[in-house]
């Protein structure tokens, strides 16, 4: 089912796009905070920066093929999810059901450390919609909120394996030798 739905998506990775991928988020990629994610169980087996890497890579592509912001759908892509803690486990670190607040925890997050424009600001708020209760605005939300709804689903029920979350795997070999 996950392979007819990329074939229907024409969603295989390529080099180029890879590149171009890298070049809207190298900044975020490789930031302490944005890697400290690593630390943080999302879905199952799945880290919340493996999860954000893949809402994030296929946020771009699709943006990309629709002719929209695709830059800011990479950027707000792996920022949705920067609340930065188990949420399994610490429920001190926040007040309500995670669901619900966790948004509003990665948006401000995000401010703290990087320069968010109007899109990425609306795809991290709104990215768990309609629980947030306020529709997005843009339509690159929209589409982040989708691919986060289709990730959430597949790495929750297996069927997006830990290797399968990760599509700069191959660019970063390619660009070590």
């Amino acid at each position: 089912m996950v392979e007819l739905i990329k074939s229907k998506l024409n969603l295989k990775i390529n080099f180029n796009l890879k590149k171009e991928y890298c070049d809207c988020v190298h900044d975020l990629i490789e930031h302490e905070k944005v890697m400290s994610m690593e630390n943080y169980m999302q879905h199952g087996d799945i880290s919340c920066y493996a999860h954000s890497l893949h809402v994030s890579y296929i946020s771009f592509r699709l943006c990309k093929k629709l002719g929209l912001d695709y830059f800011s759908a990479a950027r707000g892509g792996l920022l949705h999810d920067f609340f930065l803690y188990d949420w399994h486990a610490d429920k001190k670190t926040y007040t309500g059901l995670h669901g619900f607040v966790h948004p509003g925890i990665a948006v401000k997050n995000a401010n703290e450390y990087f320069s968010l424009n109007n899109i990425e600001k609306d795809i991290i708020e709104k990215h768990m919609w309609p629980l947030t209760l306020r529709l997005p605005r843009y339509k690159e939300s929209y589409v982040v909120l989708m691919v986060d709804k289709y990730c959430a689903f597949s790495e929750t029920l297996k069927l997006i394996s830990k290797k399968n979350t990760n599509p700069l795997k191959t660019y970063e070999s390619r660009i070590s030798k």
